[in-house]
């Protein structure tokens, strides 16, 4: 009788600790070789963790494994960045021999409020208030705002509970998955604001991992706003240091910085015009536009791919010849982000890095930057925060998460979003990480080809310092 007891005790503490979570089919949402095991379904949570009892939603999953393969160990969960990013949209096959296989299993989870979940908090709205103000020449700022304004009641109509989706919350939905899968401990692996993700989720079930991959991340305790603007400096010194050091043409390259500064500096509030031509239409309209315009293209090159191009296209740009990057910049306003869920993106950001960002040293940052002063780093703004009006993030949530457990940490030197010194930050709390810093490289460019090799002998000794294989990768 007494061992019968202790096992329904058991057995209500595990239920309690999940949150009463429980896993829903959802069938065809990926093709995978016929050899592999797969489970997809929805996990389905509480909406408020605090409430087990309340209004239950759905986040889509993915698990893959070969059949040689462990299903309780050496698992590796893998969620994107954003905020509201989808991780199971990335996948539309999987091959039998696909990398991220070849450590053990690998789920790909959804948070809260993306895409595919349900409920999902997207604002198609304010794409179409963007396309509207370039065709009308109307403030972009305010009709965005009514778009969201009017996005937000639309939930409310719905009885969601907007303060319900932050990355607090979402930590708890890792967890309950782990446990509903019957997992032994997770390696989790985020990118970018995930990253931060992932450390709630060792502050939160230190249990519930066992290593930590991070690439280009957020660290939960800085508050990005003020950073943006420095970020973006410092990311575009490298690029003009590179160009500089390896151009033959010292007299175009030599002094791109200075030149840089001193030209967006001066058309701070100069408006410029141009004809485009919108996808699907057959008439060109006239569009204003302004240096915010100019940097977006240039900032939005500072990636893997198109890095090398960033300071031919500055020289073009200085030299008044914008056309086909105003082009590039304009197809993508039209086009929209259709990958992005806004009103995950506000509930998570407007909770954990608006409600604590200090408007007086935003605007320091504009002072020491003339050059990127007025620039809307963020579609995410105080403004839109106040409309959006969710609960702060507990201050816990904001402190820094502090751990033995082996830590991958990856960044480029030029990324303009998370720069080498978040990382640097990081490590001061986790003994056991390591920094890996690539040369040349923008956001979220450390997982890729050139760190497979760093990765493998991660994980198969987390607690052994690597050593670098090239120049342009520096291990700390």
């Amino acid at each position: 009788m007494k061992k019968l007891c202790i096992f329904l005790l058991l057995l209500l503490i595990c239920k309690l600790s999940t949150g009463q979570a429980s896993i829903e089919p959802f069938p065809g949402m990926v093709k995978t070789d016929p050899r592999l095991v797969v489970r997809t379904g929805y996990l389905l949570v509480p909406e408020d963790h605090h409430k087990p009892a309340g209004k239950k939603i759905k986040l889509p999953f993915l698990f893959v494994r070969r059949p040689d393969q462990d299903a309780h160990k050496n698992i590796t969960l893998y969620m994107a960045g954003g905020p509201g990013y989808s991780a199971t949209a990335g996948f539309d096959s999987i091959r039998y021999n696909a990398g991220f296989l070849r450590y053990g299993g690998f789920i790909a989870f959804d948070q809260r409020g993306t895409k595919r979940a349900q409920p999902s908090l997207d604002c198609t709205e304010v794409n179409e208030a963007i396309k509207q103000s370039y065709r009308e020449n109307k403030s972009r700022d305010s009709l965005v705002l009514n778009a969201v304004k009017g996005c937000r009641e639309k939930f409310i109509r719905q009885g969601i509970d907007l303060s319900a989706y932050t990355t607090t919350q979402s930590a708890e939905d890792v967890n309950a998955l782990r446990l509903a899968l019957g997992i032994d401990s997770l390696i989790l692996s985020g990118i970018s604001y995930s990253g931060s993700l992932m450390l709630a989720v060792v502050k939160q079930h230190p249990e519930a991992v066992r290593m930590l991959l991070l690439d280009s991340p957020l660290p939960n305790f800085i508050n990005y706003e003020e950073w943006g603007l420095s970020n973006i400096d410092e990311a575009l010194d490298q690029i003009f240091t590179n160009a500089a050091k390896d151009s033959s043409n010292q007299s175009l390259y030599g002094n791109l910085k200075t030149r840089f500064r001193q030209y967006f500096t001066k058309i701070h509030e100069k408006k410029f015009t141009t004809r485009y031509l919108e996808k699907g239409t057959k008439d060109s309209i006239s569009i204003r536009y302004t240096k915010n315009e100019l940097l977006d293209a240039i900032i939005g090159r500072l990636n893997a791919y198109e890095i090398k191009t960033v300071p031919g296209m500055i020289n073009d740009i200085i030299n008044g010849y914008h056309t086909p990057y105003i082009q590039e910049v304009l197809d993508g306003y039209f086009a929209g982000d259709k990958d992005v869920a806004m009103g995950m993106r506000y509930s998570v950001y407007c909770s954990g890095q608006i409600a604590f960002a200090n408007r007086e040293v935003m605007q320091q940052q504009e002072q020491l930057h003339p050059w990127l002063a007025g620039y809307a780093f963020n579609n995410v703004d105080h403004t839109i925060c106040s409309c959006w009006n969710v609960k702060p993030e507990p201050l816990s949530a904001k402190t820094p998460v502090s751990s033995n457990i082996p830590v991958l940490i990856s960044g480029g030197d030029a990324d303009r979003l998370c720069r080498p010194f978040f990382n640097r930050q990081l490590q001061q709390y986790l003994p056991n990480s390591q920094s890996l810093l690539f040369h040349d490289k923008g956001h979220g460019a450390g997982f890729a080809a050139d760190g497979i090799i760093y990765i493998d002998a991660f994980m198969k000794e987390p607690y052994k310092k690597m050593t670098s294989s090239s120049p342009k990768h520096i291990v700390q």
